[in-house]
């Protein structure tokens, strides 16, 4: 079996986010996690090509998907391999969409990414996506599983169940012939439940929760505004030590902390874009002269003296709605009137 592997800058030991806009290159043979890969395959496939491309290039130029669908009938390749993407956003979508490019060129496709990377909602209809952890500390487990998912696929195993396969569902519909009716099925499913029973719906549901919008406010001359950043922006030095990626939490500091409303003593630690920017000037981030300027102006009444942070990258939504009812909580409590949410 012949591969093609797609990786990014970093995997690619290019460079990290200031080499994000690098244009898309073909190496013959593997690199970076390949080698792993390669390793783990042994002489049932083999990575023929690698293609290394910067995660803002992919997604923003066209041609880039129309590239790899080149590279491939150049290389005559039998399967298509992107990543292992993990939690990172950017990665996992131009995962995703290099995986859709295959599928247009009738290659199948495999890649690895977490659950909640965005690459999964949005392109997993074109690949298998065995799940993997957040971050590349699951590297050495993560490639073992993708060699053996490769393997299955190479020998001609039929792989067609998530559940059972241990891959992420791809949305397709699958026509079966089943024992029950439907009607006999739904009303052991119900029986099930009305009995205590374990049961399992042929067809789960995502669960959203409603969350009822908070009334308007009616007097914005008086009114307390705070802000609330997920751009990860804190004062020099990260003194509570707030995570770069993937946040355990959110932390809260004075405009004193930053050396007043201009913010000179800030920088911030969020990962996955470049910093550069927001450490020359943290009002790119958190627009507090502006808030301060409407204060006295009159606009508003008073911008609240303290401002929560977190970084926002790779945070599960289960965490940020703990972090979102927990500040909600403090400022409630301080009869703080509305709240401005910036990000980076």
């Amino acid at each position: 079996m012949r591969i093609v592997h797609y990786i990014n800058q970093f995997f690619g030991q290019i460079g990290g986010e200031e080499a994000a806009g690098h244009p898309l290159e073909v190496r013959k043979g593997s690199v970076g996690p390949g080698v792993g890969l390669q390793k783990e395959l042994g002489d049932t496939a083999q990575i023929v090509a690698t293609i290394i491309c910067g995660d803002n290039y992919f997604v923003e130029h066209e041609e880039a998907a129309k590239r790899v669908k080149e590279i491939l009938k150049e290389y005559e390749a039998d399967l298509f391999v992107a990543g292992p993407a993990f939690l990172a956003g950017r990665y996992g979508v131009a995962c995703g969409k290099a995986c859709k490019s295959a599928y247009e060129m009738g290659v199948e496709a495999v890649s690895s990414m977490n659950e909640d990377n965005p690459g999964v909602l949005m392109y997993r209809r074109y690949a298998y996506i065995p799940p993997c952890g957040d971050s590349a500390r699951y590297m050495k487990k993560t490639v073992k599983n993708m060699a053996a998912f490769i393997l299955r696929i190479a020998e001609g195993e039929t792989i067609d169940e998530p559940e059972r396969d241990g891959y992420i569902q791809r949305g397709i519909r699958k026509v079966f012939m089943a024992e029950k009716t439907g009607a006999e099925r739904g009303v052991d499913m119900l029986m099930d439940k009305i009995l205590g029973k374990p049961y399992k719906t042929e067809l789960p549901m995502p669960v959203f929760e409603k969350v009822a919008p908070s009334a308007a406010i009616q007097d914005m001359e008086s009114a307390t505004i705070a802000l609330i950043t997920t751009g990860g922006l804190v004062p020099e030095g990260n003194p509570n030590h707030l995570e770069a990626s993937a946040a355990m939490k959110y932390v809260s500091h004075s405009f004193e902390e930053y050396g007043g409303f201009e913010l000179p003593d800030s920088e911030t630690v969020h990962g996955g874009y470049d910093p550069v920017y927001v450490n020359e000037d943290g009002r790119r981030v958190l627009p507090s002269d502006v808030l301060k300027e409407l204060e006295s102006e009159g606009e508003i009444g008073r911008l609240y003296d303290k401002v929560y942070v977190t970084s926002g990258t790779a945070m599960p939504t289960t965490r940020a709605t703990q972090f979102g009812k927990s500040i909600a909580e403090e400022l409630k409590e301080k009869k703080v009137d509305g709240v401005i949410l910036t990000s980076t």
